[in-house]
């Protein structure tokens, strides 16, 4: 059954309202939940869009991020923590159930068609309030793809000092600084000899500027994250907060965000609890960030009405888990689907669309990555490595299977080799198991996969172009856009790359305006 855009608005009112008449007989009916007490520990969760574990905590080469180290020194490091989507709305979904996104429906990025939660499942949020905390969002972004996903509907307020004198405190907190454009860091700039590039990307001048940028930019959002935690101390309010920082999933590089190779999936995860928790540790554990909200309703006293998919970092299981489980689903109008188990040693993903390109067409990654330019442009001049070029295929494999030990940056793929027979086997098997018997995995449906909508190649000059022409035309809502590849032609890939090269270079403290890659911004043509 679809429900209508407004209806949906209609719903999301009620809700909102109900949410609000609860919370109010939660404050003035003492019998209904748990009384706040001092001993409940307040909650600060610390979110940083779009960032892998490139911290200097985590020995990345270049950047310097000494609040996070700080962080890190005071609680628990998570050496091997992954986010269950490399995306945002579908990361935050899951972040904020605890759940496999794809378990609640929530697993298409920008979903058109926001549904309730399904199977009993309550937000996190609703949970804590309910039970005698205060919520607050402090932040601007929810990005939920179900109902409800407005602020008002899953928080009560926007900071911690709203709530009631000796109520105990849920606050979200995301720095949006590392999610694309980037600034540059005037205070302290990033010599490109500085940095270390993954060998999937060509070392050139432009590449290493741009990953520096990068790295700059977490150096501003570093002293954001001091500012937040040196106000937590001056209130008093330190020793009884646990505090988690997380990134919501990796970074926004081309073979990182929207791709389950750890570029993608695996993010930073640190835990301070004074006198609760053991500083400087460094945990091989491996970990999700569903686990966090686990381990908030754990130590708040709340059971949820349904199990997590989550586990509390506190417990055996986190220390018995073999496996760790992503997915990743439609991205904007890009119509793709993988699946991904990874143990310590292993990864093996599940291309469930291999006819088509990794590099298929995505208005936001044109419009907001200049390395794509260049390494397109290198690419079809055929000056890529092997390894470089893969990326780049206009298919692809329907298994991927990764020796995590010998080949950390995922570049050989060996799931045709005999000698990693048993051990692919081992993991499709379980791979399938979590398929159907945990996330009830709805695959791909003929519509999604859209084959035979377009014409076989593309008439314009570049995808960007027909789709901008063609938008009164096809309902890439439910078609997608066309996956024509490559996108661009190399004159056309010349053009973006001469127009990202001056952004791109610029100086610490100049003001050089972000280029518009023509086709690619979302308004809508007059």
């Amino acid at each position: 059954m679809r429900i209508s855009i407004k209806t949906m608005k209609s719903i999301q009112i009620i809700l909102g309202i109900w949410f609000a008449t609860v919370l109010q007989a939660v404050e003035t009916d003492s019998k209904s939940t748990t009384l706040p007490t001092q001993d409940r520990p307040n909650v600060l969760w610390i979110c940083i869009e779009d960032w892998s574990p490139d911290l200097s905590c985590y020995g990345t080469t270049g950047v310097h991020t000494p609040y996070v180290d700080k962080l890190a020194s005071e609680g628990i490091r998570y050496e091997w923590a992954f986010t269950t989507s490399p995306v945002c709305s579908t990361s935050r979904s899951a972040m904020m159930t605890g759940f496999h996104q794809n378990y609640i429906r929530a697993n298409q990025h920008r979903e058109n068609n926001k549904q309730l939660l399904p199977h009993g499942v309550r937000p996190i949020p609703h949970l804590l309030a309910e039970s005698g905390y205060f919520t607050a969002i402090m932040s601007k972004k929810t990005d939920c793809n179900f109902i409800p996903d407005k602020r008002k509907a899953l928080f009560q307020g926007t900071d911690w000092n709203q709530r009631k004198p000796g109520q105990p405190f849920f606050a979200r907190m995301t720095f949006p600084g590392t999610h694309r454009s980037w600034k540059r860091d005037p205070d302290r700039p990033i010599d490109i000899k500085d940095v270390e590039l993954p060998p999937y990307y060509p070392d050139t001048s432009f590449a290493r500027r741009d990953w520096a940028n990068g790295l700059e930019q977490m150096q501003l959002v570093d002293r954001q994250i001091g500012e937040l935690l040196t106000r937590l101390d001056k209130e008093g309010l330190a020793d009884n907060t646990i505090v988690f920082f997380i990134g919501d999933h990796g970074r926004c590089h081309i073979r990182g965000k929207q791709f389950l190779y750890d570029g993608g999936i695996r993010i930073p995860m640190i835990m301070r609890w004074p006198d609760k928790v053991k500083p400087g540790q460094v945990s091989s554990d491996l970990v999700m960030s569903i686990d966090i909200c686990a381990t908030v309703l754990e130590v708040a006293g709340v059971t949820a009405p349904v199990p997590l998919h989550g586990k509390s970092l506190f417990s055996e299981d986190i220390k018995k888990r073999r496996h760790i489980f992503a997915a990743r689903d439609k991205m904007d109008e890009t119509h793709d689907a993988m699946r991904a188990i990874r143990s310590k040693r292993f990864k093996l993903i599940q291309n469930l669309m291999p006819e088509r390109p990794w590099c298929q067409f995505n208005r936001y990654k044109e419009s907001a990555y200049p390395v794509l330019a260049e390494m397109n442009i290198l690419n079809i001049k055929g000056q890529l490595t092997p390894e470089q070029a893969r990326f780049f295929a206009p298919v692809k494999p329907g298994i991927e299977l990764f020796d995590l030990k010998s080949d950390p940056y995922e570049v050989r793929n060996v799931a045709n080799n005999p000698d990693y027979a048993m051990i692919k086997n081992e993991l499709w098997e379980q791979l399938q198991s979590w398929r159907q018997n945990v996330i009830q995995d709805q695959g791909v449906s003929t519509e999604f996969r859209a084959e035979s909508q377009f014409p076989e190649k593309c008439p314009a000059p570049t995808t960007a172009e027909w789709v901008h022409a063609n938008a009164s035309k096809y309902d890439f809502k439910k078609t997608g856009w066309p996956a024509w590849y490559p996108t661009r032609s190399l004159e056309e890939w010349e053009k973006a790359r001469s127009m990202w090269e001056p952004y791109v270079f610029r100086s610490p403290s100049a003001k050089v305006t972000r280029p518009v890659i023509p086709h690619t911004s979302r308004k809508k043509k007059k």
